[in-house]
C-alpha cells in the first residue's frame, strides 16, 4: 500500500514560512552573537538548536496541515447471483442435476482464488446472503435484485455480476434497464427449459378485490394451454365447494391463448374465497398451474370521502388514484367554490388540498375528521387558527424542498418495511418555509429532512381535538413519488398503502368503538408478516396501552396461536410472523380497569402460485443482458469457464483507490518531542559548557 504525505495550508498562507525561518534565525543570533566562552563551533551548533526550536514553534502557530495519501488495492468483486424462485424447481430440463449445479456453482469462488473477491447471493422477490438448494422462492424479481447489489457495493470495484437463471421474472420492472445502470460484465446461465411442454394453466387473474352487496361483480382470467391443440379447457369456478361458473374453452392451436370474462354475484357480505380450476389432461408437465385461488370482500357500503381544492394540480390526481385502489372508498372531488349543496355530515373523510382562508373556514362546520395538505397557496394564517396539530410561523411564501424521514416508534398505524423504505427514498416534497411546532397532542409520522440534514420539523403529523381526528402533511409535489415509485419498482404500491392506512386510521370511528383490532390488511401473501394493530380509549377518549392484549389467531383447521402485543407509542401493535396459507379468525381481549373487552375479526394468507404460470424458459432476456453488458452466457454444463473467463477479461482487474487524509501538524506527537529534545539537547550543552 503505497504511502505519500506533505504540507498543506488551512486558512494562513504557506508564505509564513520564510517568516517562522528568519524569526528563528533572529532569535539564535540575538541569544548567540555576543562573544562566549565556548569556541565558534559550539556556539554555532547551539545557536542552530535554538533556532530550529523557535522555527518550529512558530510554524505550528500558523496551523499547517499534514496531507497523507494512501494508495489502497481493491481486488475485482464478483457477484454470484443464483435464482431461488420455484420455476427452476418445477420446470427443470430434462437430464438437469440440481446438486451438481448448486455445487458447480459454489466452486467458481475456488476456481478464481484469492485474486478475487467472491460474494455469493441468491434471490427470489428479494436479495439473500449466500447460495441457496431449496429453491422455494415465491415470485421473482430480477431487477430488484440487480438494484439492491448495486446499491449495495455502489462506488466499489465490481467486475463481474454471475447470475444463474431461467430469465422468467413475476414482479417488477424490465432487468435489463437495472442491469444497464450496474456498468459491468454480466456472466448468465441459463437454467430451465426453453421447449414448449404440454400444459394447460391460468395464467392471469385480474379482479377487483372488493365488491357491494347486491351487484355482480367480474373476474377476468386468462387462459392458456401449450402443446394441446385439439383439447378443451374445462374451467370451474367454485366457492365452499359448490360450482358457481363453469365453462369449456375448445383448444385451437399450440401455443393458445384467451381471455376469459365471469361474471359473480355478490349476495353475502363478508370474505369469498372463490377457486378456479382447469382439468388437467394427459402428459401434463405441471398441474400447480392449473389452479387459482381469490378472495373477494363483498362490502354493505363504501365510506365516503369529500376532496376539496381550489385550483388543479397533478397532486390531486394521484391522491384520488390512491385512495380508490381501495374499494372501500368512495371519492367525490370538487372545488371548494362549489360546495353550497354539499351535507358535510354524509362524509366519513374532509381532505382539503392547499386550504386558502374560505375553504380553511369550511372546516368548522362539522365534526367530520379532516386532513389539511398545504402547499404553496395555503393561508398558513387560517390554518393555524382552526386546528392545533402543528402550528407554522412563516413570513411570506417561500417553499423549500423537503424529503421525508420516517419517526421510530409511530404507532396510531402500520405501514410494511418496504413502503417505508420506498418513502426514505422518495424524491423532495415542496414544503412552506418557516418554522414549525407540534404540540403535545400530535402524533409526528413523517418529518422533512432539508439537503441532507434531518429536522424536528413536521412533514405528516395526526391529532385528536375533542374525538375529531385531523392530519396535516406539510408539502405538495405527491406527483413526484408516485411517478418515481412507478419508475423504480413499476407499481403505485407504497402511496397507495400510505393514503390508505392514512383515511382508514382517520376515518375509525374512536367513540363508538373503545377497542379497536383490526390486521394492517383482509388478505396476506404467503410468506409476507401478518401485522395487526390494536387502539384501547379510556372513558375520556384518550389512547391509552397500560394493560396487556392478548389475542389468538385459529386457522380454519383449528390450529390455534396465541400472542401478546406490543406496546408501541400510545397503541398496540402485533407481528404475528409468517403463517401457512388458509382463512383465520382473531379474538383479542383487554381489561381496563373493572371493565374487559374483546374485539374479533379475521383475514386470509393467499397461497402464492405465481412461479408455477410460466414453464418456458426465457434465455433470450439473459443472453440480451449478457451481451448488452461485454459478458457471456454460459451453458450449466460449462461453469468452470466462468473462471476463465473472468480471468482472461482484462477489465476485470485490481484497482487502487486513493485515500486522502488531512491531519493538524500540532496534533502528531513526534513534533513535541522533536522540539523537547532540541531544547533539552541546547539546556543540556549550556550546563556542561558552564553557560
Amino acid at each position: 500500500m503505497p504511502f505519500l504525505f506533505s504540507i498543506s495550508w488551512g486558512s494562513v498562507s504557506g508564505w509564513w514560512t520564510p517568516v517562522c525561518l528568519l524569526l528563528g534565525v533572529l532569535y539564535a543570533w540575538l541569544m548567540y552573537r555576543e562573544p562566549v566562552t565556548v569556541g565558534p563551533t559550539m556556539r554555532n551548533f547551539l545557536a542552530g538548536l535554538r533556532g530550529v526550536a523557535v522555527f518550529l514553534i512558530a510554524f505550528l502557530l500558523i496551523s499547517p496541515m499534514v496531507r497523507s495519501v494512501s494508495y489502497q488495492p481493491q481486488k475485482p468483486l464478483v457477484l454470484i447471483a443464483q435464482d431461488n424462485s420455484e420455476s427452476i424447481k418445477l420446470f427443470k430440463q430434462p437430464g438437469f442435476d440440481a446438486a451438481k449445479f448448486n455445487a458447480d456453482l459454489a466452486g467458481i469462488k475456488k476456481e478464481l482464488g484469492d485474486g478475487y473477491d467472491v460474494r455469493e447471493f441468491n434471490f427470489d422477490d428479494e436479495l439473500h446472503d449466500g447460495l441457496a438448494t431449496t429453491q422455494n422462492g415465491k415470485q421473482t424479481d430480477i431487477s430488484t435484485a440487480l438494484r439492491q447489489l448495486n446499491e449495495r457495493f455502489v462506488n466499489q470495484n465490481i467486475g463481474a455480476i454471475v447470475m444463474s437463471g431461467d430469465g422468467l421474472y413475476n414482479r417488477g420492472a424490465d432487468p435489463q434497464y437495472e442491469a444497464q445502470k450496474i456498468k459491468t460484465n454480466i456472466y448468465t446461465i441459463p437454467l430451465g427449459d426453453t421447449i414448449p411442454r404440454r400444459d394447460l394453466l391460468i395464467a392471469n387473474v385480474n379482479y377487483n378485490k372488493t365488491a357491494f352487496l347486491g351487484n355482480d361483480f367480474e373476474i377476468e382470467l386468462l387462459a392458456a394451454a401449450y402443446q394441446s391443440n385439439g383439447e378443451s379447457i374445462r374451467l370451474t369456478v367454485t366457492e365452499g365447494g359448490s360450482t358457481v361458473s363453469s365453462q369449456q374453452i375448445p383448444v385451437s392451436n399450440n401455443a393458445f391463448k384467451k381471455s376469459v370474462a365471469l361474471k359473480l354475484s355478490a349476495d353475502k357480505k363478508g370474505m369469498h374465497k372463490y377457486n378456479i380450476s382447469i382439468a388437467p389432461v394427459k402428459n401434463e408437465i405441471s398441474t400447480q398451474n392449473n389452479t387459482e385461488t381469490i378472495y373477494v370482500e363483498v362490502l354493505d357500503a363504501r365510506q365516503k370521502i369529500l376532496l376539496l381544492y381550489n385550483s388543479p394540480h397533478p397532486d390531486i390526481t394521484v391522491i384520488k388514484q390512491a385512495i380508490e385502489s381501495n374499494k372501500n372508498y368512495e371519492l367525490k372531488t370538487t372545488r371548494a367554490t362549489e360546495t353550497g349543496t354539499i351535507s358535510w355530515n354524509d362524509y366519513s373523510l374532509v381532505i382539503m388540498y392547499q386550504p386558502a382562508e374560505g375553504m380553511v373556514a369550511m372546516a368548522t362546520k362539522s365534526k367530520v375528521p379532516v386532513w389539511y395538505i398545504m402547499g404553496a397557496q395555503t393561508d398558513l394564517r387560517a390554518l393555524n387558527q382552526v386546528q392545533k396539530v402543528i402550528q407554522i410561523g412563516a413570513s411570506g411564501r417561500d417553499m423549500q424542498e423537503v424529503f421525508a424521514l420516517t419517526t421510530p416508534g409511530f404507532s396510531l398505524f402500520t405501514l410494511t418495511d418496504s413502503t417505508m423504505q420506498k418513502i426514505s427514498r422518495f424524491p423532495p416534497l415542496q414544503a412552506p418555509y418557516g418554522n414549525y411546532s407540534s404540540p403535545a397532542g400530535g402524533t409526528v409520522f413523517l418529518r422533512q429532512k432539508i439537503g441532507s440534514v434531518p429536522t424536528p420539523y413536521p412533514l405528516l403529523t395526526f391529532g385528536d381535538e375533542a374525538g375529531r381526528r385531523q392530519a396535516v402533511m406539510t408539502a405538495e409535489g405527491l406527483w413526484r413519488w408516485n411517478l418515481s415509485e412507478f419508475q423504480t419498482y413499476g407499481s403505485h404500491a407504497a402511496v397507495e398503502e400510505l393514503f390508505t392506512q392514512c383515511v382508514q386510521y382517520l376515518t375509525a370511528n374512536a367513540g363508538q368503538q373503545r377497542f379497536r383490532v383490526y390486521p394492517s390488511k383482509t388478505v396476506f401473501d404467503e410468506g409476507e408478516d401478518i401485522l395487526v394493530n390494536a387502539e384501547l380509549y379510556n372513558d375520556a377518549l384518550e389512547l391509552v396501552n397500560t394493560p396487556d392484549v392478548r389475542t389468538d389467531i385459529k386457522s380454519a383447521e383449528g390450529k390455534s396461536y396465541s400472542f401478546l402485543f406490543s406496546r408501541t407509542g400510545k397503541s398496540y401493535q402485533l407481528n404475528a410472523g409468517t403463517l401457512p396459507a388458509g382463512e383465520y379468525s382473531y379474538t383479542a381481549g383487554v381489561k381496563l380497569g373493572d371493565k374487559s373487552m374483546s374485539a374479533r375479526g379475521q383475514f386470509t394468507v393467499k397461497a402464492m402460485n405465481q412461479e408455477a404460470r410460466q414453464s418456458t424458459a426465457n434465455h433470450q432476456l439473459l443472453y440480451a443482458m449478457a451481451k448488452s453488458s461485454g459478458g457471456e452466457m454460459v451453458a450449466p454444463t460449462q461453469i468452470a469457464r466462468i473462471a476463465e473467463l473472468i480471468r482472461k477479461n482484462d477489465t476485470i482487474k485490481t484497482v487502487e483507490y486513493e485515500d486522502k487524509h488531512y491531519t493538524d501538524l500540532i496534533d502528531l506527537k513526534w513534533v513535541f518531542v522533536l522540539i523537547l529534545a532540541l531544547i533539552s539537547t541546547e539546556w543540556f550543552m549550556r550546563k556542561r559548557e558552564g553557560l
